[in-house]
């Protein structure tokens, strides 16, 4: 199989913008969740979030740009520029040959959502008020224009993907961008996903299906996957994106690489759109498919990002699909969900939990769990709770799941550039 690596690294996360600033917060263990700010959450059940203090001038951003440009493509173009400069790969590529694949969950959920409530107020004869719409209201509308939002801004002229499933979207686009490279259709993609669902839609949803923590008065500990008095995820938001570059193309401009992308898996429970099989088959299909497809074993495994959103559900099902995946080495490698930290940000989760685990392979650290206080005896894997832990780590499996049935696994190697494609 074709080699893919991780050539550059960028990231907009709660609490941290910067791939540095990122690793500082996980491997300190500290908590982005704060009440939200965004809007008035007062009647909401849930009233917390993990939101980025995220200011758009200090990025570049003029006053017409972030009135055009949803929050979610701000976020994106900030990761997708970090990782850009980290690779270093301006002037070393064809534009033909250079891809964008993208993923997100809801889109450019915040805009549209102002933009209905702006056009319902007009009654029921829209046509007659049309001008009151924003000139971007078509970009709000269709998620693919974050795709080419990026793409245009780094002058990609070759394939250009939005993937959209759900939490796994990040995983997905990440995973579609390295079988683009697999296949010959580009030489770089740049690849990842962004999210910014913190309205009063979103929380509304996620509201009535009781599935967020409604740990109001203790926002700072409300994340806390695989412990036993876990009530819910806390929603957040953020990009990350990665630089995906075929092998031969990376060594023949002495490029650095975090990490090999060595293995990719995607599969459908068909099953139902929350509920999930006992035993977490699927979850344990994908796990085993993208070993395989990287030529490695359980036991290769150092380190598992987990999904970890901190649902009762998800978070037994998990831990059931580990050692149904790995069997016996699922009771010695080490996990943790950085969920615990930043918040779940939808489809963008999984391409923050990739961008974790290439540091984690360059730190040789593995990110903890935090609010980890009182382990449910039923997820009872070593989840490194509280502080993170140095640890020889040379092979992540990154996880992910999502409503609709989707699971996803990704596996990350450290990169071996003086040997053959």
């Amino acid at each position: 199989m074709k080699r893919v690596l991780i050539t550059g690294v960028g990231v907009v996360a709660p609490g941290a913008v910067g791939t540095t600033a990122f690793w500082e917060l996980l491997t300190a263990g500290r908590t982005a969740t704060r009440r939200i700010t965004l809007f008035d959450a007062t009647h909401h059940r849930s009233r917390i979030a993990a939101e980025v203090d995220f200011d758009p001038a200090a990025h570049g951003f003029t006053a017409d740009d972030t009135e055009r440009l949803d929050r979610a493509a701000q976020f994106a173009l900030v990761g997708a520029r970090e990782a850009i400069a980290d690779s270093g790969f301006a002037g070393a590529v064809d534009p033909l040959r250079l891809g964008v694949s993208l993923g997100t969950a809801v889109g450019c959920t915040t805009n549209l959502a102002t933009q209905y409530a702006l056009l319902s107020d007009c009654g029921k004869d829209w046509a007659v008020d049309h001008a009151l719409a924003s000139a971007s209201l078509y970009d709000y509308l269709v998620p693919s224009s974050l795709a080419a939002t990026v793409a245009r801004d780094c002058g990609a002229q070759g394939s250009v993907a939005l993937v959209s499933s759900g939490c796994t979207s990040g995983l997905d686009a990440i995973g579609h961008g390295a079988e683009l490279l697999r296949e010959g259709g580009a030489d770089i993609v740049v690849a990842g996903a962004t999210e910014a669902p913190i309205s009063p839609i979103t929380m509304a949803s996620f509201d009535r299906l009781r599935i967020t923590s409604p740990r109001n008065d203790e926002p700072g500990t409300a994340s806390r996957p695989f412990d036993r008095t876990r009530d819910g995820f806390v929603l957040g938001e953020g990009a990350a994106f990665v630089v995906l570059e075929k092998f031969e193309h990376a060594r023949r401009r002495g490029a650095r690489a975090y990490a090999e992308l060595a293995g990719f898996a995607g599969h459908s429970s068909a099953h139902h759109m929350t509920g999930l099989r006992p035993g977490g088959p699927e979850m344990a299909h994908a796990i085993r498919v993208a070993l395989d497809a990287a030529r490695l074993n359980p036991v290769d495994v150092d380190y598992i990002s987990a999904h970890g959103a901190g649902t009762r559900q998800n978070d037994r099902h998990e831990t059931h699909a580990f050692k149904a995946g790995l069997g016996e080495h699922a009771r010695r490698v080490p996990i943790s969900s950085i969920k615990s930290m930043i918040g779940h940000a939808l489809g963008a989760a999984g391409a923050l939990d990739v961008v974790a685990g290439a540091l984690a392979i360059q730190h040789d650290t593995i990110p903890p769990t935090a609010n980890l206080h009182q382990p449910d005896p039923t997820c009872d894997l070593d989840y490194t709770p509280l502080f993170a832990r140095p640890h020889r780590t040379g092979t992540v499996l990154t996880v992910a799941s999502g409503f609709g049935g989707f699971h996803s696994a990704t596996v990350l190697a450290r990169p071996r550039l003086k040997e053959a494609a």
